[in-house]
């Protein structure tokens, strides 16, 4: 068996068919001008980056991204949706150079910021071998949670774990209010116009 032969394992088969599916759907998003189909679209992306993070046994990561994500977000969407038109307005593309050379140095810096990272998995990389062997030896006896991502987050990080609940509370309590005030205010403003038309 050569060294480049991979064996396909129906892991590895769940795991590139959910890339392909999320390509396919970020590229319909792309093409698509109708807003109600991309908010569609983006929930369905949510969820299959869910199933993705479920399949890396990354459950609370899919856990977060399928509530977040498929969730509250696709309601704020849909909810800003009503505030505007159904259909991008049409637009012609301009080639800027500019642009298109900062997307490419962007990849090369991150291509080449990615050479000196270690091995997948490499057991003597740094966050494995500080921090992260700590976590993995000391978490079963300081805290009875088998999963080690739940007792960081839970408990390690339970403050700041609090603090971005509060944030992403505080961020959609916001969006929600500032849509009702709208609507009642333009209720309001249509009523007074009527009563002083009349």
């Amino acid at each position: 068996m050569n060294e480049f032969d991979v064996e396909l394992s129906p892991i590895l088969l769940l795991d590139l068919s959910l890339l392909t599916m999320l390509l396919l759907v970020a590229i319909a998003m792309l093409r698509s001008r109708h807003l109600f189909a991309v908010v569609m679209l983006s929930g369905i992306y949510s969820l299959l980056s869910a199933a993705f993070f479920v399949s890396l046994d990354a459950v609370d990561v899919a856990f977060t991204e399928a509530a977040v994500g498929a969730g509250v977000s696709t309601v704020l969407m849909l909810a800003g949706m009503l505030l505007t038109a159904r259909r991008e307005k049409p637009f012609e593309a301009r080639r800027v150079p500019i642009a298109r050379l900062a997307v490419f140095a962007t990849g090369a810096a991150l291509i080449y910021a990615t050479i000196d990272m270690p091995t997948f998995g490499d057991p003597n990389a740094p966050a494995n071998a500080h921090v992260g062997q700590a976590y993995v030896e000391q978490t079963p006896d300081d805290i009875a949670v088998p999963n080690i991502v739940t007792a960081v987050l839970a408990s390690y990080r339970g403050f700041d774990t609090l603090g971005e609940v509060l944030v992403v509370f505080t961020a959609g309590l916001a969006v929600i209010l500032l849509l009702g005030v709208g609507s009642v205010r333009g209720g309001r403003e249509v009523s007074d116009a009527q009563e002083d038309k009349t």
